[in-house]
């Protein structure tokens, strides 16, 4: 996907806290809502892309994830911040756009690779202190 080669603008973006989504309208009508969840595991930060296809992680545990703030970085795109303190990911207009087009299919393609890599959405249970 390429970064900086927007075609589609938005012209507003919701941040649903208590519903844990991101909503955005664009300039030709389309508009999208994007679960914290999703967001955060197919952020474009390095942490979870690397540095190539061939090195993209599979985060589990994120079930629960929320966004804390959004902010925009230039005019082109939005840095998320998530309350699992994940804020490294730029997020161009071009790339949410992909992301909301190609949404189901991007969702079902990281459930069955939890599922192959016996990983859970679930995050760990934390032990008692």
């Amino acid at each position: 996907m390429s970064t900086f080669q927007t075609r589609h603008w938005p012209v507003e973006i919701r941040l649903k806290t208590a519903e844990k989504r991101l909503e955005i309208d664009f300039d030709d009508g389309r508009n999208f809502s994007y679960p914290a969840e999703l967001l955060r595991v197919e952020s474009p930060s390095a942490e979870v892309q690397g540095h190539g296809p061939s090195q993209k992680q599979i985060v589990a545990g994120r079930r629960h994830v929320g966004i804390m703030e959004v902010e925009p970085v230039g005019n082109y795109a939005i840095r998320i911040k998530f309350d699992d303190l994940h804020d490294t990911g730029i997020f161009s207009w071009q790339y949410l756009r992909e992301l909301g087009e190609s949404q189901d299919r991007i969702w079902s393609d990281y459930l069955r690779n939890l599922e192959a890599r016996g990983l859970s959405r679930e995050p760990p249970a934390r032990k008692p202190a």
